[in-house]
């Protein structure tokens, strides 16, 4: 299991999309501890667990003016191997997650969360199970989604899912 630092180190690397700077400023020297660290205040852990929960309810209704309100203008997503910009997933995936969520039933675990400043991630796992295009679906998946707060509130900033195959039982 990744140790704190390295998710944190992955949740801002992300989140500030290459800025250096802000990587450098947010990330204590070995050993020591940061400057100045916020956990999640309750109403931070409210809202980051809330938008992480409507993302999931609205790409099973398909409403993308509710999508499109939750994710930020520099969103990435990973997923397959690639990296998609907003408009990138927006033009080649949106529509196809949509479709896969509205015919699969997928359970997913509780959130883990944790915030630090102005930055939030959350890791989850789910399964999914049903059909979709014909094919039988049987998968464990997992994800992590990277959250700022905005002037728009909290904001999805990157989103990395992966899934496997589930062994019949």
């Amino acid at each position: 299991m990744p140790s704190q630092r390295k998710v944190l180190l992955l949740a801002v690397g992300i989140a500030s999309l290459g800025s250096i700077g802000t990587l450098a400023a947010l990330i204590p020297a070995q050993g020591q501890p940061p400057a100045s660290t916020s956990a999640c205040q309750p109403a931070d852990s409210t809202a980051v667990v809330s938008i992480a929960r409507r993302f999931h309810e609205i790409l099973a209704t398909g409403d993308t003016t509710g999508i499109n309100a939750l994710l930020a203008p520099d969103l990435r997503v990973l997923e397959g191997g690639t990296v998609e910009n907003r408009q990138e997933y927006f033009s080649h995936h949106l529509a196809a997650d949509i479709e896969f969520a509205k015919a699969v039933k997928e359970e997913r675990a509780p959130f883990s969360y944790r915030c630090e400043g102005n930055v939030a991630w959350l890791v989850s796992t789910s399964t999914s199970t049903g059909k979709f295009k014909g094919r039988d679906i049987n998968s464990a998946g997992a994800e992590l989604l990277i959250l700022s707060r905005t002037e728009k509130g909290w904001q999805i900033r990157a989103i990395h899912w992966s899934s496997a195959r589930r062994q019949p039982r």
